[in-house]
């Protein structure tokens, strides 16, 4: 009889010590799963500020307005950086970043792609690698420390998703050069597509490194070509067409198509 109640009071100990195990599992998984909410929503809110950034400096038609433009721009990307990166920085603090890559990688490109689109009006640069990594690193007040120290926190950049972003910014790029003809600029043309043939060279060098890169350098390649069919009719049917009317003609082979792989993108 002893033994038997024995048994039963080891059974429910066990038991015990089952449901208390499971029940620290349901805590941790739900911690991560609201962790990872909070990152896709801060990853959307990238997006769309990423997406007017570049709306805004694709309204860049001039030399007269290039300088304000870009103070905007560049006063948006600041704003991205410390009110949308930090916040994501801090929840990926004590992390393995690629386990919560896909959560954030989406507005982490749109990203790049903007600011990628910024150095090029800027300078006619491409932007690093590290220069992105630099700017969504930040020192924080370090919690519970009686002093008052500081650490570094990150969004962790890959090497892929930066070259995702760049390979988006192609797109960018050939509209862009199309919008600069109707404003009299009928050197960018020319300029964008030595930038674009030098980026699928780069590009093309990598090989097949996965079938989403592959999918967005077969883009390039597109952009490329209207590019290059943008600067050959100018070249040949220039003098035939007044300045005002060639951005029209060369647009409408490429509208459509654009927002096409914008909409693939999204």
């Amino acid at each position: 009889m002893k033994d038997s109640q024995q048994q039963s009071t080891d059974d429910v100990d066990e038991q015990g010590d089952i449901n208390r195990c499971f029940q620290k599992y349901q805590k941790e998984l739900d911690c991560r799963h609201d962790k990872h909410e909070r990152l896709v929503k801060l990853s959307r809110d990238v997006t769309i500020e990423s997406k007017r950034v570049i709306f805004l400096m694709q309204r860049n038609s001039g030399p007269n307005k290039c300088d304000e433009v870009l103070e905007q721009a560049w006063q948006k990307i600041k704003d991205i950086q410390q009110q949308k990166f930090l916040p994501i920085a801090k929840e990926l603090q004590g992390e393995d970043p690629y386990q919560f890559l896909r959560a954030y990688t989406a507005g982490l490109q749109e990203y790049i792609e903007a600011i990628s689109f910024y150095h090029y009006l800027k300078s006619k640069t491409l932007v690093t690698l590290e220069q992105v990594q630099s700017d969504l690193t930040y020192t924080v007040p370090s919690v519970g420390s009686d002093d008052l120290q500081e650490k570094t926190i990150s969004v962790r950049v890959p090497p892929s998703e930066y070259m995702l972003g760049l390979a988006d910014l192609t797109g960018e790029l050939m509209r862009f050069a199309i919008n600069s003809v109707g404003s009299g600029n009928l050197d960018c043309p020319n300029e964008v597509c030595a930038y674009l043939r030098r980026m699928l060279g780069g590009f093309e060098s990598l090989g097949q490194v996965s079938r989403e890169m592959g999918r967005k350098v077969s883009t390039l390649r597109q952009s490329l070509q209207k590019v290059e069919s943008a600067c050959y009719a100018l070249q040949i049917r220039g003098s035939e067409i007044p300045t005002h009317m060639l951005k029209d003609v060369f647009r409408s082979g490429t509208d459509n198509s654009y927002m096409e792989e914008r909409d693939m993108d999204d």
